[in-house]
């Protein structure tokens, strides 16, 4: 997660906004209560995927959630320090533009270490994606089609498909991707990778 960002906190904020005690929104993320407790005391980091439930349930997006004040006229250009990350911990995944309010795609530059998963659950959400293998290995799953990629490797497929992202290599593997619609930032909707 960003640096210095309080994601108990924030989630606390957010679920006060919304007026629900944390046995509701436990039971509408279907986590448990304690989940959302460690959460709010930061006595845990959740992973994304655990994250992405709880919010949708609120709902709020992974962007609305990290998000601070976007500039009025923002600028055409990131800093890599500018990009927010919103990854678990063990895995990476680097927003552009993550605040732009009028944002239609999401651009990432991912890191899988070795051994990262996204996890047995095959993903599916709505919308198209993308990417570049930059460094390392990764083995892609979508709809039961299994490919092996490498540097300079490519892949493009609908995201409605379930898929699946796993580095069984020793190095970590750098991606850099793109999808669309942006489903960082649409509420209720499935976490691109997670």
């Amino acid at each position: 997660m960003e640096e210095g960002f309080d994601v108990g906190a924030r989630l606390r904020q957010l679920r006060q906004e919304k007026q629900l005690s944390q046995r509701e929104l436990a039971k509408r993320a279907g986590v448990t209560n304690s989940t959302i407790s460690l959460i709010e005391l930061n006595n845990v980091s959740p992973s994304v995927s655990s994250l992405k439930k709880i919010l949708d349930a609120l709902p709020v997006s992974i962007s609305a959630f990290f998000a601070g004040d976007e500039p009025n006229h923002p600028s055409p250009f990131y800093r890599a320090s500018e990009l927010t990350d919103i990854g678990d911990g063990q895995l990476s995944w680097r927003l552009v533009a993550a605040r732009r309010p009028d944002r239609r795609m999401s651009i990432l530059h991912e890191y899988y270490p070795p051994g990262a998963d996204t996890g047995e659950e095959m993903l599916e959400h709505d919308g198209e994606e993308g990417g570049v293998i930059i460094t390392g290995e990764i083995e892609i799953t979508v709809n039961g089609e299994v490919g092996l990629l490498g540097p300079g490797d490519a892949y493009y497929f609908d995201s409605r498909l379930p898929h699946r992202f796993r580095n069984q290599g020793s190095q970590q593997c750098v991606i850099v991707s793109a999808n669309t619609p942006p489903t960082f930032s649409d509420g209720g909707q499935e976490l691109h990778h997670a």
